[in-house]
């Protein structure tokens, strides 16, 4: 293998610095490829490099952060013949680990030069691609609430998320919904729902865990508690591992998902991202669209 463009969120982890590039370099070099370092300072600017890349029919783009660098690169080449390799430098890496990426960075980086191209799938919301999940509800508002609260008080993004988190549990309205999976048509009251590409794992410590990437599916996950009182206690009863699928959450699997509501827009989270989009929302799988490089 020749050069190998490398995107790069300097802002995940901790940080990305000019001896981070020339060490990553330095490993692409001992397993005999050349890499071009680019570091980034938007999913903006990494998604119209990406688009330069995929119009060069480059075969590898490579990109080195966390989810929402996986995220930038992948809404650009699915549904294209570049594949996409992945060198996990984010704070959780949910894709990484889910496709069996090491999450140390020699190891990933022999990986991305000696791994196999896969198919896997990817899902949209109104044209917005993820590769994890999204959701409406609490998550989306207490983000948005969070960076809010950071741009104005400049609080760090765990102070203000905890902060956020109580905020929202206290003022947030449940939301009456329509949800057509498929055809049938159901009509809920809940403070969220949570749509995986693939189906999430929701009992005890192996929540938010895949075994699967590439079943042609999306899982669809609403909470059967309510009340404020209840959610508190179920968000203490995931971080001690004590959920179970059957008594917390509604679940279903679908190929399509509609939502709507009497809001016009709502707050949606595609993979910790917030945006604001018109209802209905119309989700879909799109199997195999994303070509990736796996052990």
């Amino acid at each position: 293998m020749s050069s190998v463009p490398v995107l790069v969120n300097p802002r995940s982890g901790g940080g990305f610095s000019d001896d981070d590039a020339r060490r990553l370099a330095e490993l692409f070099g001992k397993a005999g490829a050349q890499a071009e370092v680019h570091p980034t300072r938007s999913p903006k600017e990494m998604r119209r490099l990406a688009e330069q890349l995929v119009a060069a029919r480059a075969p590898l783009i490579v990109g080195g952060g966390g989810d929402g660098t996986v995220n930038a690169i992948a809404s650009v080449v699915a549904g294209t013949e570049t594949a996409l390799g992945v060198l996990p430098l984010g704070t959780l890496n949910h894709f990484a680990r889910d496709l069996g990426i090491p999450l140390t960075l020699d190891a990933a980086v022999e990986t991305v030069l000696k791994g196999k191209r896969r198919p896997v799938d990817v899902a949209d919301v109104n044209g917005r691609v993820f590769v994890n999940n999204s959701s409406i509800g609490l998550y989306p508002a207490m983000v948005h609430k969070r960076e809010k609260l950071r741009r104005r008080l400049g609080r760090g993004k765990w102070p203000a998320m905890l902060w956020a988190m109580h905020t929202v549990l206290r003022s947030h309205p449940f939301l009456d919904l329509t949800l057509e999976l498929d055809g049938a048509v159901q009509r809920r009251r809940t403070p969220f729902v949570f749509v995986g590409n693939n189906v999430y794992k929701m009992e005890g410590f192996t929540i938010g865990l895949r075994e699967r990437l590439d079943a042609g599916v999306l899982s669809v996950y609403l909470t059967l508690r309510q009340g404020r009182p209840r959610l508190v206690l179920l968000a203490l009863r995931a971080l001690v591992g004590r959920l179970h699928q059957a008594r917390d959450f509604e679940a279903g699997i679908t190929r399509e998902l509609r939502i709507d509501s009497r809001h016009k827009r709502v707050l949606v989270a595609t993979d910790g991202e917030v945006a604001a989009l018109d209802m209905p929302l119309q989700y879909r799988i799109r199997p195999g669209a994303l070509q990736v490089i796996a052990p």
